[in-house]
């Protein structure tokens, strides 16, 4: 338990970003076809934004409690897997509960698009902390 606590010590903004996502992506949108302000594959855009901002602050809070920039496969994979299973889960509450709301392959891909980038820019910061460090 102890264990447990102090994962989630410096989640919390992670939390709430999850909490916000689950409301957002499961709410009954209004119809906006044709109104000019989205655009075809606007839901895409959307998917990739909030699971880049999420896996941001996975490992935001993950360097928080390491108190360093090292670097860690696990920490990939385990954010990944998370980030996965949270994706997978919106989809099929909108595909089994949801039934206003299509579940659709495209929105899990774009989370995934959205995760790696943000993976990618975890990799980048440690590189450039590591590079840092040499000189």
């Amino acid at each position: 338990m102890k264990n447990i606590a102090k994962a989630l010590k410096y989640q919390h903004w992670t939390l709430l970003w999850s909490v916000f996502i689950l409301i957002l992506c499961n709410m009954k949108m209004p119809d906006t076809q044709g109104s000019g302000i989205f655009f075809e594959g606007f839901d895409k855009l959307v998917h990739l934004g909030f699971f880049f901002v999420l896996t941001i602050l996975l490992f935001y809070g993950k360097i928080q409690t390491q108190r360093s920039y090292e670097f860690r496969i696990l920490t990939i994979l385990k954010v990944v897997t998370i980030t996965f299973m949270l994706g997978g889960t919106i989809e099929l509450i909108q595909w089994k509960i949801f039934t206003y709301r299509s579940a659709e392959w495209w929105d899990l891909g774009c989370d995934m698009l959205g995760v790696m980038m943000g993976v990618f820019s975890y990799v980048i910061l440690h590189l450039m902390n590591f590079d840092e460090k040499k000189s």
